[in-house]
């Protein structure tokens, strides 16, 4: 009976040590071995065989996120002897920061990085994530520093790079790749942030009133352009009547003229007709043109003939005569 238990109590021993020296890493994880205090190699994924009691994994620090009774999210460091080669996230809680302006503002960032080393990242540092989360704050306090608080505001990609730059050269020796920064939330104070409400309404308010003065110049602009163009439309078609009345006058007068012209030769015609003196005719014409002009007023009673006008009554007789002779 003795012998059943202790080759049970050996068979027991055998497996815990069988099962003490088989480890297996998941994908993207790994360990560091240790054998006898000492580094001896880092375990790959999968199936990994050490020499139990002889060789051991070390033991690091891991940063955890946790949600606690309330619901709040708490960060908790622990330690372990996995180490995770997948990008990670630290949220760092808000700090607050001085700018160049003397303003305290509270900024919180967002940290992507990436351990490529974990012999690096055992061994060059004591508490990985500590040191990055101090790093990562005083590097903070250092870049804001040197900016304005509306460069602050107005400048969180050149504030990222440069905090990846910075924190991507100090952590180069931990084994550690930092990827890229992210500033999640920048908040000045309250006094200060009432002053910006006010001056960015102030900004609004004048860039409304530029905008109005703008739109009153160009409506200006566009009805003295219309006034205008309605003067030269107007002076235009005054031109263009002008034109056609001296046009329709001159070609009037030439036909008067041509009908003048064309009653002087038919009455040339038949004076030659009659052999009457033509002068002796239109000068009669023109008498008696003048004789009805001055008769025709009602007021005209008396009318004064001159003694040289007793030679145009002799002319009658040779109109006489030459209508006479037509007929």
């Amino acid at each position: 009976m003795s012998t059943i238990i202790i080759a049970a109590v050996i068979l027991v021993l055998v497996v815990v040590v069988i099962m003490a020296g088989v480890k297996v890493v998941p994908q993207s994880e790994t360990k560091v071995v240790e054998r006898l205090g000492k580094f001896h190699s880092v375990l790959q994924p999968g199936l990994n065989f050490i020499i139990p009691f002889i060789d051991k994994p070390k033991v690091v620090y891991t940063r955890r996120v946790e949600n606690s009774v309330m619901g709040r999210s708490q960060v908790r460091v622990t330690t372990t002897s996995v180490i995770d080669l997948r990008e990670q996230v630290y949220d760092f809680p808000s700090q607050q920061v001085i700018t160049r302006d003397n303003v305290t503002t509270e900024i919180n960032a967002l940290l992507y990085f990436q351990v490529v080393d974990p012999k690096k990242s055992v061994y060059e540092i004591e508490n990985l994530p500590n040191a990055i989360e101090k790093l990562t704050q005083t590097s903070l306090r250092n870049v804001i520093g040197e900016l304005e608080l509306d460069e602050t505001l107005t400048s969180r990609d050149t504030i990222n790079a440069k905090l990846q730059a910075i924190l991507d050269e100090a952590t180069n020796k931990w084994g550690v790749k930092v990827n890229r920064v992210e500033l999640q939330d920048i908040t000045p104070p309250e006094s200060v942030r009432v002053a910006m409400e006010k001056q960015m309404q102030a900004e609004r308010n004048r860039r409304a009133e530029i905008l109005n003065a703008e739109g009153e110049k160009q409506s200006l602009i566009l009805r003295s352009e219309g006034h205008k163009m309605s003067q030269i439309n107007n002076a235009e078609a005054e031109k263009q009547a002008a034109i056609l009345k001296a046009e329709g006058e001159a070609r009037a007068q030439v036909l008067r003229a041509q009908a003048e012209a064309d009653a002087i030769r038919n009455v040339a015609a038949a004076v030659a007709q009659s052999q009457t003196d033509p002068a002796a005719y239109l000068l009669a014409q023109k008498y008696i043109e003048t004789l009805r002009s001055m008769t025709d007023g009602k007021d005209n009673k008396t009318v004064y003939i001159p003694y040289e006008a007793t030679s145009v009554l002799s002319s009658l007789g040779s109109i006489k005569t030459i209508f006479s002779g037509e007929k």
